[in-house]
């Protein structure tokens, strides 16, 4: 695990199974037509049951570079944010929809009053963003809104590889220094 602090605010980074994570929120890599798919949005989708697909119907559709929010069904988090990260094209547009999708999903958290919040690598995998470009944008856009957020305490990236982990961890000891 690592961990930095910026503001009032801790950021950690772990392995595991974001399904799993007790916190007011979780972050789903959600896709625009909020129906759950495979990798972490199909993962979220399964474990939390059929009322987070129903409210996600209810709302019908989240643009990239955004982010709604719904009950969390029978997660341990009280909610989900569903964040749509672009398809990653290699496009400078690619970046400034990544870092807004972060930043939507930490603007609901705030404006909820959550305290604590996790993440996935938003846009790694079937949207294909390179992680270790990925990293930097999530991390840095995260540490932002910490350095000036009035409620959120702890945001967790609870990444799913050894991989995913070994290059967050590299972001975000060039970030903290």
């Amino acid at each position: 695990m690592s961990e930095a602090t910026f503001g009032r605010g801790r950021l950690l980074l772990v392995q595991g199974d974001i399904t799993r994570v007790t916190a007011d929120a979780i972050v789903n890599a959600a896709n625009s037509a909020l129906a759950g798919g495979g990798g972490v949005d199909g993962a979220i989708h399964r474990a939390g049951g059929p009322t987070i697909a129903r409210e996600c119907a209810a709302i019908g559709h989240c643009e990239t570079g955004s982010a709604v929010i719904t009950s969390a069904g029978n997660l341990p988090a009280r909610y989900v944010i569903h964040a749509v990260a672009p398809r990653y094209r290699g496009r400078p547009e690619d970046a400034r929809l990544l870092a807004g999708a972060y930043a939507a999903s930490m603007r609901l958290a705030e404006e909820h009053g959550l305290k604590s919040i996790a993440f996935p690598s938003l846009g790694t995998g079937a949207y294909g963003y390179p992680l270790d470009e990925a990293a930097p944008i999530a991390l840095g856009t995260v540490a932002e809104h910490l350095r000036t957020s009035r409620c959120i305490e702890k945001v967790t990236f609870v990444l799913f590889s050894p991989a995913d982990l070994a290059a967050y961890e590299r972001a975000l000891t060039k970030l903290a220094t």
